[in-house]
């Protein structure tokens, strides 16, 4: 695909109150989706006085009861509940998006493009470049980046360390290395969330110095993302950089977000968040950054097959829902497809479907 043109934005900051970034996602009232009033499952703690006969559905963390009301209100029946994507469930779909998606070669372009002026006054002339990165994964952009600070400073020793909860990716990830062909970089795994990774060097008041962080697509899954960020900023060394890639405010993900969030089930706090959500919060904090807007498209066109596997690969990455195509209320995917396929959510491009998968990347100086 031909590159398309990027727009670089700089902003001064403000100096306001910082606001807690974070986000949560509330089930939808009485059962009624909020976009076209359709009847959807409601989610009722259990209670042992409770009169209703109802079939109990055994949660990863705790018991609930899926009830559904017919249309003539006759009875409650059961309903196959909708729920979250477990972390091995999350991590397929991740990879089928990743297989139908240019987000890589965005931020591919991004390194080309951008990276290197950017790294360039990392470590200001020392023999050592210490690296940070949060929620890494496999570590495909991890090395690529390392590749080019190496460019920037040959010679230099490269200290790159990674948080990564997920053991499957820290695995991928160790494989990556042994395959590279990287010298004079050493490379050490914390297998923890950014949470437990915060509160343990707090509690040691053991908090080292980064010359150059990189938070790339993981704002979603934290519990508060000011406070994560106001973490990993003071993290910085002098001449330091954090990088924060995001989705940009104008992806499809944003309408989509506004319009169906209550009709998903409940996901982790802080997961609907764009670039302009960051920038508030960098402006709150008092903090310089330069924004860039990379396009990025993703070809969705098979969820509008019933029982495509990739269809529903997509669907379940779209919504954080586990086989959304066989357990969300016929009137929700309809709904929900309708509004994939309009301008604000995706382009038409040779008979294909393309979801708008725009980045925005983040550059906070220290």
């Amino acid at each position: 695909m031909e590159p398309k043109a990027k727009v670089k934005r700089v902003f001064k900051p403000k100096q306001s109150k910082i606001a807690d970034g974070c986000r949560r996602v509330g089930v939808f009232s009485k059962g009624i989706c909020p976009v076209n009033g359709s009847r959807l499952p409601l989610v009722r703690a259990i209670n042992e006085d409770d009169e209703h006969d109802s079939r109990k559905v055994k949660d990863a963390t705790f018991d609930r009861e899926i009830l559904l009301t017919p249309s003539n209100n006759t009875e409650l029946s059961a309903f196959q509940a909708m729920r979250s994507l477990t972390i091995e469930e999350y991590a397929k779909v991740f990879k089928s998006f990743l297989e139908h998606s240019t987000e890589h070669q965005c931020m591919e372009q991004f390194n080309k493009e951008e990276l290197p002026s950017i790294i360039a006054s990392l470590g200001n002339g020392k023999s050592t470049i210490n690296v940070l990165g949060v929620g890494s994964g496999t570590g495909e952009q991890d090395l690529k980046m390392i590749k080019i600070i190496q460019a920037k400073h040959p010679g230099v020793l490269i200290k790159n360390e990674i948080i990564e909860p997920n053991p499957q990716h820290i695995l991928a990830y160790k494989d990556a290395v042994m395959g590279s062909d990287l010298k004079n970089v050493s490379f050490t795994w914390h297998q923890l969330t950014s949470m437990e990774y915060e509160k343990q060097t707090k509690e040691k008041s053991m908090q080292k110095k980064y010359d150059f962080i990189h938070l790339i697509q993981m704002l979603y899954r934290v519990e508060n993302i000011a406070s994560t960020i106001k973490y990993f900023h003071s993290c910085l060394d002098d001449h330091g950089k954090l990088l924060i890639i995001i989705l940009s405010g104008n992806s499809g993900w944003t309408t989509m977000w506004k319009k169906y969030r209550q009709c998903f089930p409940p996901t982790d706090c802080g997961h609907y968040i764009t670039g302009d959500d960051v920038k508030v919060i960098l402006e709150e904090m008092g903090l310089k950054y330069q924004m860039y807007e990379f396009p990025s498209d993703w070809d969705i066109t098979e969820c509008f097959t019933d029982g495509d596997i990739i269809g529903g690969h997509t669907l379940d990455f779209l919504t954080g829902t586990k086989d959304f195509m066989n357990t969300a209320p016929d009137d929700l995917k309809q709904s929900l497809r309708q509004a994939l396929c309009q301008p604000e959510c995706s382009t038409k491009k040779d008979g294909r479907i393309m979801f708008r998968n725009d980045l925005s990347m983040i550059v906070v100086n220290s």
